[in-house]
């Protein structure tokens, strides 16, 4: 017997070392917890305010014309919020609106992230800058990737990877997520957000 209880001790304890186990915080997958804002088919999620044009073509979100914006369905408080984007005509001007309203002609009051070809990355409160833009001027149709984190009244912009600004004084606490429209042609893809609880670490970029 007692032979027999060694035995099942050989087979049991390897076997204990080669079982699966609980994924710890740090062994969560890099993509864990964000959510798509674009089916790459048809507007879902989102809201057209004013006259504005938007349309699907070969899996891209293309902004076509009007002056307006388009307005996520949900409210968002704290974030990170992915997008690539592309410019498609020349003076091109477009944004992000963070944490905006879904009020206003052409544009609600806001705090905009801006994808003017002369001002591209600029923080605008309004009409008026708050940070100045940093990143030089993109060529036509050459896709740009924004990495935009907004937690309590900090805000931070990365451009294709690298840390372009940070800003700490917010005065809006929750609000949509928009993409400004100003008649000027753009094509967005991957476009994602991960919700963010307060005090939560920031996943691997």
């Amino acid at each position: 017997m007692k032979r027999f209880k060694a035995l099942l001790l050989l087979v049991f304890v390897p076997c204990l070392a080669l079982a699966p186990r609980p994924l710890a915080a740090a062994d969560e997958p890099k993509d864990a917890g964000w959510v798509s804002l674009f089916n790459g088919k048809d507007l879902t999620g989102w809201v057209p305010v004013n006259d504005v044009t938007f349309v699907v073509t070969n899996g891209n979100l293309r902004l076509v014309s009007g002056l307006g914006w388009l307005c996520s369905e949900k409210q968002y408080t704290d974030f990170i919020f992915e997008a690539e984007w592309r410019a498609l005509v020349p003076d091109y001007d477009s944004g992000f609106f963070i944490r905006a309203g879904r009020e206003g002609k052409p544009w609600p009051n806001w705090w905009q992230v801006n994808l003017k070809d002369s001002a591209l990355g600029a923080l605008v409160k309004g009409y008026k800058t708050v940070v100045p833009a940093e990143t030089p001027r993109k060529p036509l149709n050459k896709w740009v990737k924004f990495r935009i984190e907004v937690r309590g009244k900090k805000i931070t912009l990365d451009v294709d990877g690298e840390r372009n600004w940070e800003f700490n004084d917010l005065d809006v606490e929750r609000g949509y997520l928009s993409i400004q429209v100003e008649n000027r042609a753009f094509d967005f893809r991957n476009l994602r957000i991960l919700e963010l609880k307060p005090g939560a670490a920031a996943p691997p970029k």
